[in-house]
This record gives structure tokens, C-alpha cells and sequence, in this order.
């Protein structure tokens, strides 16, 4: 089986970053069309602009200056929109479309970018999951519920992150990205167990994405609490700096060169579930990460540790966080149906996974995560804990 570490061929991060858009992506073309995420359009489309007249005004030959078209993305990454944008792409005869915003704008975009077979960049003006810098798109249908993932051949050309934009974005975002990539390490450790084909990239996960993954798992432990502090602030530090890289850029190579598995899966069927609706990708798949350990039977140390992270920085460890204040048994059914249906991550897994395993995890899992948050730690007789409870149940 073969080993494939997928990648953007560039990532460059720093706050301010859209001040130097001119020079990162000037060699890629002549004519570019950025596409922009509407909550951010009107405060990003003048800077882009002044920064191509300050590079263009030192080019003399006007045959050689650069042009730059706009468009606002629509808000949903689904096929329509993706057809749109990519008809759009090949009317402006672009040489390169940039997607400007958050994931489902980058998602979008990177489809269109392989239909109309363009260079693709993104600029993540959010650090809320680690679509920049994947190659594949999840789509979903015009109603909000998943539709498909979609696998273009390549990565993005390059990816920009503006820290300073991000900072100055809405936490809740910043918070969303760490719920996304705190499953990465989880998913590229089963899928590696799994020793078969399982990568988006139809290979055997690699040591780098596995390495690279526990790495995003450490750095959002770490920082993760003191990066959402600097961001509620509105102010760059180095602990936000890690944390952007961690949920852009680790998380991808994590997931990519590493697989996904059930928390992705269980993500992805919880959009069956209207009130879930409301709820970003991120904050979904950090409840699905807690259904993924109990379907592993992780330990106590385990889960304590994630669930201890979760509440610090404000993630669902519950189906109530995610505005779920029932969930019926026939509705259960479904979401487990679709979380084990063909094509979907579930697969990637190193034991057989049922529907009604997955709808005892995901009941289980509401269940522990609503005891963590009223007593604080989940009792057992292993390993020590993170917290410092004082408990019989740990070490600490």
C-alpha cells in the first residue's frame, strides 16, 4: 500500500498579513478573482484593493499590471453554488480564484477551482476548521443538511492566514476550529490502526500525518484556552499564533495524510437533526469526537482530558449544547443509519461499526459529558486524570 502525504504547496501565516496579498499570490497570474465571504467582504475587498494598485503601480508596462475581479460567495457550500462560482470563474477567464472566508467559502471555492480548472488559493479568514488547506469540499444540500464530500485532485496552490483578521473575528469561531481539530489525533490513531487504505488520498496513513496530527492535539491543549482569551481581547499572541497553525494547518495534514473516522461520520449525520442546524461544523465534530472515544472504550483519563478541554473552551459535550433537548429514538436511528452508511469515514475505523453502536455512543456520550459538567470528572479506576478534583478516581 502506498504512503501519500497531501499539502498545499505553500502556507504562509502572520498577522497583516492581507497587506502583502500582492506579493504572496502576484506569480500565480495575471487575472484573479477573488470570491468573498460576505461577513468580511466589506472589510477586506478595500485592502486587497490597495494592495494591488501599490504592486501594480510598480509595474510600468500596463500589459503586465494585474487585474482583480470580485464576487460575494452565497453562503452555502452546495453544488449550486459551487456551479455558479465555477461558471463564473470560467466567463472572467481568471488565471486564479482565491477564496476569501471562512470553510464552507474555501470549500466551495476549491470545487470550483477544479471545475473550471483554475489555481486555486485560499485566504481563511477564520480559523474554524481545517478546510483551507485540505483538497476535498464537504458539500451540503441547499437545505443545510450533508450532502456529499467532494474530492478534487489537488490541494489549494497556497493557503494565506491573516492572524491579526482572525483575532479580531468572532471567538466562537476560533473556538469551533479547536472542536475540529481536537478529533484529528483520534481519528489518524484508529485509522492507522486500522492498516489499510484509508487516507483521502486512497492510501495507508502516513507517520508524518499521525506525528503531525498528535501534534495538533498538544498545541490545542496547551494553548487552546489561552489563544480564545487573546481573541476575545481581539489581540495576536504567540498561544493564538500556534493555535490558528494547529487548526488550519496541522488538523489538515492530520486528517489527510492520516484518515478520518467516527467523529467526522457522526458530524456529518447530526445534520439531520434541524436544531443542529444552528451550529458550526467545529462544535459538531467535537461531540462526535467524545461519541468516537466511547466507541474506542477509551480510558477515564481520556475522556476527562477531553472533556475537561471541551467545557474550558466552551464546546458541546452534549447533545443539549448543541440545542438538542430531545432526541427521538426514530430520529437516533437515522442519524446512526446515515453515520454508517457507504462512503462515509466510519469506514476507516479498525473495527466493524454498527448503527446501533453508534447510537448507544452517542447516547452514552450525552450522558457523560452532561455528568462532566455537573460533578466536573468521570470516576474510574485508571490512569490519573487532567483535573484536579480530589477525587477517589484518579491520581491527582
Amino acid at each position: 500500500m502506498s504512503r501519500i502525504i497531501g499539502s498545499p504547496l505553500r502556507y504562509i501565516q502572520g498577522p497583516n498579513e492581507i497587506e502583502n496579498i500582492f506579493n504572496d499570490i502576484a506569480d500565480w497570474g495575471k487575472n484573479f478573482l477573488f470570491i468573498l465571504d460576505k461577513p468580511v467582504a466589506q472589510k477586506v475587498q478595500p485592502k486587497i484593493i490597495t494592495a494591488f494598485e501599490k504592486g501594480n503601480a510598480k509595474i510600468k508596462d500596463k500589459k503586465d499590471q494585474h487585474e482583480i475581479k470580485f464576487e460575494n460567495f452565497n453562503g452555502e457550500s452546495s453544488m449550486v453554488e459551487i456551479d455558479r462560482l465555477a461558471k463564473i470563474a470560467a466567463a472572467s477567464k481568471c488565471d486564479v480564484i482565491i477564496a476569501v472566508g471562512g470553510g464552507k467559502c474555501a470549500d466551495a471555492v476549491k470545487a470550483a477551482a477544479y471545475k473550471a480548472k483554475t489555481v486555486c488559493i485560499i485566504f481563511s479568514t477564520a480559523a474554524s476548521c481545517d478546510a483551507p488547506c485540505s483538497h476535498s469540499a464537504i458539500i451540503y444540500k441547499e437545505n443545510h443538511e450533508f450532502d456529499q464530500y467532494y474530492y478534487p485532485v489537488k490541494s489549494p496552490e497556497m493557503v494565506i492566514v491573516d492572524s491579526k483578521i482572525i483575532a479580531e473575528a468572532p471567538v466562537r469561531l476560533l473556538k469551533a476550529g479547536l472542536g475540529d481539530a481536537l478529533s484529528t489525533y483520534f481519528e489518524a490513531r484508529s485509522a492507522y490502526a486500522t492498516n489499510r487504505e484509508v487516507t483521502e488520498w486512497k492510501g495507508h496513513p502516513s507517520i508524518t500525518g499521525l506525528a503531525l496530527a498528535e501534534l495538533c492535539y498538544k498545541t490545542i491543549l496547551k494553548d487552546g484556552f489561552k489563544a480564545c482569551v487573546a481573541c476575545e481581547n481581539k489581540v495576536v499572541t504567540e498561544a493564538l499564533e500556534n493555535v490558528i497553525e494547529a487548526n488550519t494547518y496541522l488538523s489538515t495534514i492530520g486528517f489527510e495524510s492520516g484518515g478520518l473516522g467516527a467523529a467526522h461520520s457522526i458530524q456529518d449525520a447530526l445534520s439531520l437533526i434541524p436544531e443542529i442546524h444552528a451550529c458550526y461544523h467545529g462544535e459538531k465534530v467535537a461531540f462526535g469526537t467524545i461519541c468516537h472515544l466511547v466507541l474506542e472504550n477509551a480510558s477515564v483519563a481520556e475522556l476527562n482530558k477531553v472533556l475537561a478541554f471541551c467545557v474550558s473552551v466552551d464546546l458541546p459535550v452534549c447533545l443539549k449544547d448543541l440545542h438538542v433537548e430531545k432526541l427521538d429514538k426514530e430520529l437516533l436511528n437515522k442519524v446512526a443509519e446515515k453515520a454508517t452508511g457507504p462512503g462515509v469515514p466510519m469506514g476507516n475505523m479498525p473495527f466493524k461499526v454498527t448503527p446501533d453502536k453508534v447510537s448507544a455512543a452517542i447516547i452514552v456520550a450525552d450522558k457523560l459529558g452532561t455528568y462532566f459538567k455537573e460533578h466536573g470528572c468521570i470516576p474510574g479506576d485508571d490512569d490519573s486524570c487532567c483535573c484536579d478534583c480530589g477525587c477517589d478516581c484518579c491520581e491527582c
